[in-house]
């Protein structure tokens, strides 16, 4: 962490989410915690960026702490991996309120995940630790949160009685799971 000390986070309240929660109840009532940490731009090389965030653990109402969720534009991949806690990853592929595949992937130190191309995605802490988790992304990569905001998050809600389809979408497959990558990846030119 002592790379971290010297750069100032951007830190998404839950203000900043509004309607993006399962527990409506809990979100009426709830104060404007700070969720997670975000500190972008602490390397950067052939074009990529490398970003660390923290999901402290904490319960959102009924649900588990999560990110906003977002996808990216022009069909751009994201590499993150899990350097200390547990992560899941809700990736999703959406047309028109439509949800055509999604699956989810449990990782935890030391494994990573690979987001598809024309994918979104929105990453949990579901552990009574804190999550801290890196990404490398294109520089060219534009993040797009309007979906998620129209249809107050991802497709399915991860709670304490498990997972819980959102039902502002109009179609949602059964949730899938996948395995994470073992180990870290060192050529990550498929990024650009």
């Amino acid at each position: 962490m002592t790379k971290l000390q010297n750069i100032k986070p951007d830190i998404r309240h839950l203000d900043d989410m509004k309607e993006m929660f399962y527990d409506k109840i809990w979100k009426k009532t709830a104060p404007n915690l700070e969720l997670y940490y975000m500190y972008r731009g602490i390397e950067e090389k052939n074009g990529l960026r490398y970003d660390i965030t923290v999901i402290p653990s904490q319960m959102l109402g009924q649900e588990f702490a999560k990110t906003k969720g977002h996808q990216h534009l022009n069909n751009f991949q994201e590499l993150y991996s899990v350097l200390e806690g547990e992560a899941i990853f809700l990736i999703q592929k959406e047309n028109d309120k439509k949800v055509e595949d999604v699956f989810a992937v449990r990782a935890q130190s030391g494994e990573s995940i690979i987001i598809p191309p024309g994918y979104s995605h929105v990453t949990i802490n579901p552990s009574k630790t804190d999550l801290k988790m890196s990404n490398w992304v294109s520089k060219k990569c534009v993040s797009e949160y309007k979906e998620f905001e129209k249809l107050a998050g991802a497709c399915y809600y991860y709670t304490k009685s498990g997972w819980i389809k959102n039902k502002n979408y109009k179609e949602v497959p059964e949730l899938r799971f996948e395995e994470p990558l073992k180990s870290a990846l060192t050529d990550l030119d498929f990024l650009n």
